[in-house]
């Protein structure tokens, strides 16, 4: 039996779009950057048990109980009153899962999927629990046929990428910006060791997609067009170069005012790396 924990924010049965092939997604809270344009800032922080929220649930949901907020998921209607409450960017809708206990919800899919990926908020914060489970998996005869992948934000030391790559087939890694100033100014903390982590992850083989998101007039692919497609052609030909376009959905405070990006300025993104030699583009299906 294992029974390390993990503080979990949702479990999505089915995805098409975290890995390949159809994965159930674990999406872990917490995070260690504070990007401005996030569209699930209640992933960002853990619950303190302030208790600011119980008294605002129109249906009863959240009580506090031994100086701790307790939320009974049977009664909640997820109507989202405790998160516009919340200011601390955060939530009380978590759950605490052991190891056996997520292998007990993989076993009720498995005829359907392909492999797990484990999100957030930000996965690697709760690293021994990623370790853990994916070992777990690995050694079950039932279960070791799933592939094993990690969507992340790349802010993870290099000792903990070798800790987790001996349990993992691939990482899909955010690369928020090119230069650090901008990366400062988007998320609070510079991207040199993001890029890092590609540079590592590639080597070791385990990287299948490099994520990047897309903010007209915020981002600074543009403007460093040439450095960033000269750093994207040392990457494995098969890597997934895959750019998302920003949307206002979910975003609060100062980013909720900027420009969504339009899919002809997703495209003439796409044409400038094309044009410099970069392969395997994936471009967002829909536009909201």
């Amino acid at each position: 039996m294992n029974k390390r924990c993990a503080t979990i924010n949702k479990i999505l049965p089915f995805s098409c779009v975290d890995g390949p092939g159809n994965r159930l997604v674990i999406f872990l809270q917490g995070c260690n950057l504070n990007c401005l344009n996030c569209h699930n800032p209640y992933t960002m922080t853990f619950c303190d048990n302030c208790g600011d929220c119980v008294a605002t649930c129109p249906h009863g949901a959240l009580s506090f109980q031994n100086n701790r907020v307790h939320w009974e998921s049977d009664i909640c209607q997820q109507c989202d009153t405790c998160l516009q409450t919340c200011t601390k960017n955060s939530t009380p809708m978590t759950g605490q899962y052991s190891v056996d206990s997520i292998l007990a919800i993989i076993r009720q899919y498995l005829v359907f999927i392909n492999g797990i990926t484990v999100s957030g908020g930000e996965a690697t914060l709760q690293l021994p629990f990623i370790m853990a489970l994916f070992s777990a998996i690995k050694n079950a005869d039932d279960l070791k046929h799933l592939s094993c992948f990690i969507d992340s934000n790349g802010h993870l030391s290099l000792m903990g990428w070798k800790k987790i790559i001996p349990y993992t087939e691939g990482t899909m890694i955010d690369l928020k910006a090119w230069k650090s100033e901008n990366a400062l100014y988007l998320t609070g903390r510079d991207n040199q060791k993001v890029i890092d982590s590609i540079k590592f992850l590639a080597r070791a083989d385990k990287l299948y997609e490099v994520r990047l998101l897309y903010i007209p007039d915020q981002t600074d692919y543009l403007e460093y067009i040439d450095e960033l497609s000269a750093f994207l052609l040392t990457l494995p030909t098969e890597t997934r170069i895959k750019i998302n376009a920003f949307q206002t959905h979910g975003v609060t405070g100062t980013a909720s005012t900027w420009a969504s990006a339009t899919k002809d300025e997703i495209e003439y993104f796409a044409s400038l790396l094309a044009q410099r030699g970069i392969q395997n583009l994936i471009l967002p299906q829909i536009y909201l």
